[in-house]
């Protein structure tokens, strides 16, 4: 059984994630909101390099990054421009550092929408066709800014290293699915739900590929995003 380690696992993503993943993989979660250690949770600041050294295991198979703080700060906000790197960029640095470290072959970044959101509309594409990976990023916020960046450490460690790195461009997740999608219209376009989150990540862990970048959202109607690499390159297979 694969061991996994999900960095920032206490959030809603990391959640649904792990109630999904555990049911085939040996689960541990890291998170700086962990108080009490079990054997399948502990408490790590991913800003300490050392502190991630220190507590992921060297036998994990797979690191998936999740980690998120707020970000709908002004881009002109130095101070949360700092936190944000720590979180969004560093931190992505350090966790590629520590899996090549220690030897575990691969990592899963869960990037965002927000790398390509100037060509999306309240869940819409405005280029006339689905986004693709394919795409110029075009982050309107530093958000999406520092998630394009740590894809692209990503592809230099690929590059240079035997780390596998796959990249999640996450779509909607609500914490109550079915209440937000009453609620919020643009989710019947951008939702990624449980039943596929868990499917796209499990799809991440499975693939050999080496290097890939892919939109996470279900197979709504009228999505913005493509999608159909990630279903012919990591087998995804949409059940919403």
């Amino acid at each position: 059984m694969k061991k996994i380690v999900i960095i920032g696992g206490n959030g809603t993503v990391g959640k649904k994630l792990t109630a999904g993943l555990e049911k085939q993989y040996q689960v541990l979660v890291l998170d700086k909101s962990i108080q009490e250690e079990t054997s399948t949770s502990r408490y790590v600041d991913a800003t300490k390099y050392d502190q991630l050294l220190d507590k992921i295991p060297q036998d994990a198979d797979v690191l998936i990054n999740l980690l998120r703080i707020e970000t709908d700060q002004a881009v002109e906000d130095v101070e949360a421009f700092d936190q944000m790197t720590d979180i969004f960029f560093k931190a992505s640095y350090y966790l590629m550092m520590v899996a090549h470290t220690h030897h575990i072959p691969k990592v899963v970044f869960a990037s965002s929408n927000h790398v390509t959101d100037y060509y999306e509309d309240n869940g819409y594409s405005t280029l006339g066709r689905k986004v693709t990976t394919n795409d110029y990023p075009a982050p309107k916020g530093l958000y999406g800014v520092l998630k394009i960046a740590s894809e692209h450490a990503g592809f230099s460690f690929s590059y240079n290293t035997d780390l596998s790195v796959i990249n999640i461009r996450i779509g909607s997740v609500p914490p109550d699915e079915e209440k937000a999608v009453q609620e919020d219209d643009r989710l019947h376009r951008t939702l990624l739900s449980e039943k596929d989150l868990v499917n796209i990540f499990q799809a991440a862990i499975e693939t050999d590929k080496k290097y890939g970048t892919y939109y996470g959202v279900s197979d709504n109607e009228n999505k913005p995003w493509d999608i159909s690499n990630a279903i012919s390159e990591l087998g995804y297979k949409p059940k919403e």
